[in-house]
């Protein structure tokens, strides 16, 4: 086959003449699909128009979408800007969730907003809503209250609670006393962080990003009214099984047209899963509670020992105990995201827990081991044992109990002004104060008898002393681990209450961890005080200070263990989750 200019030829066989064949009209020549996209693609005229239509908008151009999502008027006295949350609307789509993580810029894993689930009613009639939920704004923010640095701020005209990102130090205080557990820690940044209702936004007359993004509008911006907050409070209207609003008074407003069943719950009310141990916390909770007894106790000592063992027993004791506050303060900082910036923790003095034991540790350590260095100094000869430095040291002493009392007060109020009811003041009392009086008692006595083992005999009044000090560490020892127990009671309970969930988690995923801290307890504060200690002989000095020293480092680790407990087996109520 040959082609020509303006005709065909076709031969049927090799050597026949070619025959001609008109050709067809020409038709018109269409450019692949592909090279027609790229050709408009050239054309910046639909750009231009799109520039042109933005710059000459008096007022942005989705403003029609999301002007409805906005109160008309902004807050007056008496009132602030609230979440407005139409559970009937919300489909769980969590368009929301995407776009403030995008409009933030947040982490992978870090969420601002996250959506839940609650489900009841019967099998006949099953109700389900699914719950967008972020931070409440609330009346009384107890993230601003318990912040020791004052990195958070609401804000007088709109309520909307905001976080100082320039002034955290990360301590992640706020965490606890939040009920909702709102701020979030970002261990890159080393600080926690919250939504702050896109406030820029909102200035400028704009829905935050989770607003104007629900397709479904099942999330708007109202303004509520703080005498109708606190009424709402008082009959616990919020959502069923969240914490209580009467703690911190929440601005959100849940709303739905249907009638919520009685057995209305969230999907994840049932899971129990141990929460964070908190070692930075845990050691320096219990070696502060240590130095506090033994210190405390140390000041008893002159009515129950001769003037002569009390020298050697005050510089061993002193330098001990201070020894081991010291550790206790220096790993407390390693609980902070910017330890570098521990110094301002004493700013909020005025209404943080968290600034006021920071402050009066401060002082019972500074105290403490001046107290211990002079101890030091005068029996070294160094200092004259002059009735001036006598009581210049027994001044420093008293100064230090009375700082590390304080401390110890402090560390109680921390956690009990948090609302959970396994931190109660009854039940943190009863463990901060045991744990000093036991490894105070501990400590003392192992004091005592490290400085008169040098001695041929144990002489009367240290046997006295030491029979005393064993029986009283294995009656207070036997105390504490009944006040322990005590909350076991609650597997009884019929209702899943906070306190069966913390009983749950001790019987079920932290029962290895309790079996082990009652047997250190067992052996080292009933078994040896009582076989040993107590039936002290002349000619038992060496004997006595080595069961002693292990009596001492068994207690050490079942109070370990116990305070690992006590914040591991926290379960309070939450907002609605089981929506992954």
């Amino acid at each position: 086959m040959r082609a020509n200019a303006g005709q065909l030829q076709i031969g049927s066989r090799l050597g026949d003449p070619p025959v001609q064949v008109l050709e067809e009209p020409r038709r018109r020549v269409r450019l692949p699909l592909v090279q027609a996209l790229l050709d408009e693609q050239r054309d910046l005229s639909a750009v231009e128009r799109f520039s042109q239509l933005h710059q000459d908008a008096i007022e942005p151009l989705q403003a029609r979408y999301y002007r409805d999502l906005l109160p008309a008027r902004p807050p007056a006295e008496g009132q602030q800007y609230a979440f407005e949350v139409d559970l009937d609307r919300c489909s769980g789509c969590k368009a929301c969730v995407t776009a403030c993580h995008s409009q933030n810029g947040l982490d992978p894993g870090e969420t601002w907003r996250s959506v839940g689930l609650l489900h009841g009613g019967s099998a006949e009639a099953p109700v389900q809503k699914t719950v967008t939920t972020a931070c409440h704004h609330c009346l009384e923010p107890g993230c601003l209250k318990g912040c020791p640095v004052g990195a958070y701020e609401k804000d007088a005209a709109t309520g909307i609670v905001r976080h100082l990102d320039d002034q955290c130090i990360g301590c992640q205080y706020c965490i606890f006393t939040c009920p909702y557990e709102v701020p979030q820690l970002n261990k890159d940044k080393g600080i926690v962080r919250k939504c702050d209702m896109c406030s820029d936004r909102l200035a400028q007359g704009e829905a935050p990003a989770c607003v104007q993004a629900c397709p479904n509008q099942a999330i708007a911006i109202a303004v509520v009214d703080a005498h109708e907050v606190q009424a709402d409070a008082q009959g616990d209207a919020f959502l069923p099984a969240a914490p209580s609003p009467g703690i911190t008074l929440p601005s959100t407003r849940f709303k739905t047209s249907q009638a919520l069943p009685r057995n209305m719950l969230p999907a994840d009310f049932y899971a129990l899963r141990p929460a964070r141990q908190h070692m930075p916390l845990v050691l320096m909770l219990v070696l502060t509670q240590l130095a506090v007894g033994a210190f405390g106790l140390e000041r008893l000592l002159p009515v129950l020992l001769p003037e002569a063992a009390l020298s050697q027993v005050r510089v061993l004791h002193g330098v001990f105990t201070m020894g081991l506050a010291l550790l206790a303060l220096g790993a407390s900082t390693a609980h902070l995201g910017r330890p570098q910036y521990a110094f301002r923790a004493i700013l909020g003095i005025r209404s943080s827990w968290l600034s006021r034991e920071i402050a009066t540790f401060g002082g019972f350590a500074a105290l403490g081991v001046a107290y211990a260095g002079l101890s030091l100094l005068q029996a070294g000869g160094l200092v004259p044992a002059t009735s001036a430095w006598s009581q210049a040291a027994r001044a420093l002493g008293d100064g230090a109990a009375l700082f590390g009392l304080l401390g110890l007060g402090s560390s109680i109020m921390l956690y009990s002004v948090t609302g959970r009811r396994f931190w109660s003041f009854s039940r943190t009392s009863a463990r901060f104060v045991g744990s000093a009086v036991v490894l105070g008692l501990a400590t003392a006595l192992l004091s005592v008898l490290v400085a008169v083992a040098s001695g041929p005999l144990l002489e009367q009044p240290v046997r006295q002393l030491c029979w005393l000090a064993g029986n009283g560490l294995a009656l207070a020892t036997a105390l504490k681990l009944a006040t322990e127990a005590s909350v076991l009671v609650h597997l009884r309970d019929r209702q899943h209450g906070e306190l069966k969930r913390s009983a749950v988690l001790l019987s079920r995923e932290l029962a290895r961890l309790g079996i082990v801290r009652f047997g250190c307890a067992l052996l080292g504060g009933v078994a040896l005080p009582l076989l040993f200690i107590a039936r002290l002989a002349p000619g038992d000095g060496a004997i006595a200070w080595l069961v002693m020293l292990l009596s001492l480092s068994l207690l050490l680790a079942g109070e370990l263990l116990e305070r690992m407990t006590y914040f591991a087996a926290l379960s309070s109520p939450r907002m609605p989750g089981g929506l992954s």
